[in-house]
C-alpha cells in the first residue's frame, strides 16, 4: 500500500500489508477491498488473525487500531448510520459484520443461510437499512434495532438477483443489478420486481454507474449501455463499444467530471460523456 504526494507522485509512505499484519491465508484474488478514509482514519482489510481490519493514520501509515477476525471477502467496507449508530459494514470471508469506527470493536455478525459466497459485491446503505447481494444467497434487505444491531432475519429477499462479481446500484427507490438479466426492484415494496430485462449483455459481470434517472452499464466486452432508470420496462437509450476485441473487462471504470476511463486487457480508453452536437465525443 502506498501514499503518494498528489502533485509529484513522490512516495510519502509505503506498507507491505501482508507482512505487517500477519495475513497467512492465500487469497485467490488478493486483497480487493478499497481503502476507506473516515473520521481521520484510513480503514482497510488486512486479513491477519489479530488484524483482520485495521485503522491507519493517513499521514504516516501507522496503526491506530486493529481488530481480530477472519480473512477478508473481496468487497469493500462502507460507512452508514444504521439504527442510529454510525458504523463500518462489510463482509469477511464467510460473514457480514458491523464495526465501531472509533475502536474497531465488532458490533454484530450475520452468517448467511447458504455457505460458499465469495462476498465480492459491496453492501449498500439505503435509508437506514442495508442491502446485501451475493451469488448463493440472493438479495436481502436488513433492518436494525435502536442500538445499531442488525436484525438477523431479512425484512425482504429476492433470490433471482444473485450477482457474483458486481455490486448493484440504487437510483431513487429502485435497485438495479445483473444476474441472468437486468433486474429492477422496488425498495419500497420489499424488493418487488418492477421488471427484468433480457439482453445478451446482461448475463454475468458488468459495472454499473447510477445517475439521476439514468443507469450506465459497462459490460465485460467493454460495451456501454445507457438506460432510462425511471421507465416501467427496460428502455435502452443508447449503446456503443468502447474497446474492440475486449472480453474480460473486470476493472470498474473511473468517472472524473464528464470523462469515463476504462482499463481493458491491453489498453486504457477515455470517453467524454458530455453531449456535443454532431459529435460522439470519444477520445
Amino acid at each position: 500500500m502506498s501514499c503518494l504526494e498528489l502533485a509529484t507522485g513522490r512516495p510519502l509512505w509505503q506498507l507491505d500489508v501482508k507482512s505487517a499484519f500477519g495475513l497467512v491465508e492465500e487469497l485467490k484474488w488478493g486483497l480487493c477491498g478499497s481503502p476507506l478514509v473516515v473520521d481521520g482514519k484510513l480503514i482497510l482489510y488486512a486479513g491477519g488473525p489479530q488484524a483482520a481490519i485495521v485503522a491507519l493514520d493517513p499521514a504516516t501509515g501507522k496503526p491506530v487500531w486493529k481488530t481480530p477476525g477472519n480473512p477478508p471477502g473481496y468487497g469493500s467496507l462502507v460507512v452508514g448510520t444504521l439504527g442510529g449508530k454510525r458504523q463500518l459494514v462489510g463482509h469477511d470471508a464467510t460473514t457480514l459484520s458491523g464495526w465501531d469506527i472509533a475502536t474497531g470493536k465488532r458490533l454484530w455478525t450475520v452468517e448467511p443461510p447458504s455457505a460458499g459466497d465469495f462476498n465480492v459485491p459491496t453492501p449498500i446503505v439505503w435509508q437506514g437499512r442495508l442491502i446485501v447481494a451475493t451469488e448463493n444467497n440472493g438479495t436481502r434487505l436488513f433492518q436494525f434495532d435502536k442500538q445499531g444491531i442488525i436484525v438477523a432475519e431479512p425484512a425482504a429477499t429476492f433470490d433471482d438477483l444473485s450477482p457474483d462479481t458486481h455490486t448493484p446500484v440504487v437510483i431513487g427507490d429502485r435497485l438495479f443489478g445483473i444476474a441472468s438479466g437486468l433486474h429492477c426492484l422496488d425498495l419500497n415494496s420489499k424488493l418487488k420486481p418492477l421488471w427484468t430485462g433480457e439482453d445478451p449483455a446482461f448475463l454475468e459481470h458488468a459495472s454499473l454507474i447510477a445517475a439521476p434517472g439514468r443507469l450506465l452499464v459497462i459490460t465485460g466486452e467493454a460495451e456501454l449501455i445507457l438506460l432510462d432508470a425511471a421507465a416501467s420496462e427496460m428502455k435502452i437509450l443508447g449503446r456503443q463499444k468502447a474497446l474492440d476485441g475486449e472480453s474480460g473487462l473486470l476493472s470498474h471504470p473511473a468517472l472524473v467530471g464528464t470523462r469515463l476511463y476504462l482499463r481493458g486487457t491491453s489498453e486504457i480508453v477515455c470517453l467524454d460523456l458530455e453531449p456535443v452536437a454532431g459529435e460522439r465525443g470519444a477520445h
